[in-house]
């Protein structure tokens, strides 16, 4: 791999994860207000899925889906702009975190209903087989959506019709604080393929290129009209399940042994065997500057206008 490719992955990894780091900030400070679902540890899986992608291919995320969008090519400063409620937001400053979508780059919406994306996805594939096109479309989703019926339903509908989706679980271990243990009989998510008659993969999440790799072969074989795949990326969110979780329900010793294994970190290691110091170190400060300027302008930015406040309304 080249090395500008190597240090684009590592670029949006730090995107993220600057992002993030700030919105905690912001958070904790009240100059931004609701709640959010950081993905602060899982910059790997974002970064790693939408790489074995084509530009043209489609994602849709969930309700922890900053990092998806950041890694698509999404610009953070209009995502910034919208968790500070600006009219210059990618909804306008209406959606905030989970309700935000970029037709432009295919990124076809956040969703704040656990495993609400799974249809949306399933639809878009089928979509692009009844219009005879050769994307693929790529669902993020985390191991407690696996639990829900929109899991069996979508992935059902997709085996049947051989539709190009890519079913990618992000198990982080938890659903909220339910360990995975306690809610499967099953030790791999992956195991469930099965029953569908579909291919499926358990990889490292938090190896960016290892994620990549796997991701690419899942979208060759969907996208020769072969069906779905199912990528299993085990990873662990450093943060809470939201910003008010504190993590009561982890050890010590857990967190210890998984900073250790922490994506940004172990790609830094790779990088520094193959490019040089000040490469790496350019596009650390180009990363942090890039989001002082996101910070900028969703701060400058001017708040919408209360008289459109029925505009993109649909009543029934």
């Amino acid at each position: 791999m080249s090395t500008p490719e190597l240090l684009s992955h590592y670029r949006r990894m730090l995107l993220i994860r600057e992002f993030e780091n700030r919105l905690d900030r912001f958070f904790a400070e009240g100059r931004i207000h609701g709640t959010t679902h950081p993905c602060t540890g899982q910059e790997a899986t974002a970064v790693g899925a939408c790489a074995g992608l084509r530009p043209d291919d489609f994602i849709v995320s969930n309700h922890r889906g900053h990092g998806h969008y950041i890694a698509k090519g999404g610009e953070p400063r209009l995502l910034m702009a919208e968790l500070f409620g600006k009219a210059t937001g990618l909804s306008r400053g209406r959606g905030g975190s989970q309700h935000v979508a970029d037709f432009s780059i295919g990124f076809l919406g956040s969703n704040g209903i656990t495993g609400g994306g799974l249809p949306i996805a399933t639809g878009a594939a089928l979509a692009i087989k009844m219009q005879k096109r050769d994307q693929v479309v790529l669902c993020f989703f985390g191991d407690g959506a696996a639990a829900q019926g929109t899991f069996h339903e979508a992935v059902n509908m997709a085996a049947i019709w051989k539709l190009p989706l890519i079913l990618f679980c992000e198990n982080n271990g938890y659903a909220m604080s339910t360990p995975f243990a306690c809610n499967f009989p099953i030790d791999s998510i992956a195991k469930r393929a099965a029953g569908y008659a579909m291919p499926s993969a358990v990889i490292d999440g938090n190896d960016v290129l290892i994620v990549r790799d796997a991701v690419a072969k899942a979208a060759e074989y969907a996208r020769a009209g072969n069906g779905p795949y199912l990528v299993e990326a085990i990873t662990w969110r450093q943060r809470g399940h939201s910003k008010s979780d504190n993590c009561d329900y982890r050890c010590r010793e857990e967190e210890a042994r998984w900073l250790e294994k922490d994506p940004i970190k172990r790609f830094r290691a790779v990088l520094a065997g193959q490019v040089p110091a000040e490469e790496i170190g350019r596009v650390e400060r180009d990363a942090a500057a890039e989001m002082d300027a996101a910070i900028k302008f969703a701060h400058d930015s001017a708040d919408p206008d209360p008289s459109g406040l029925e505009e993109s309304l649909w009543v029934t």
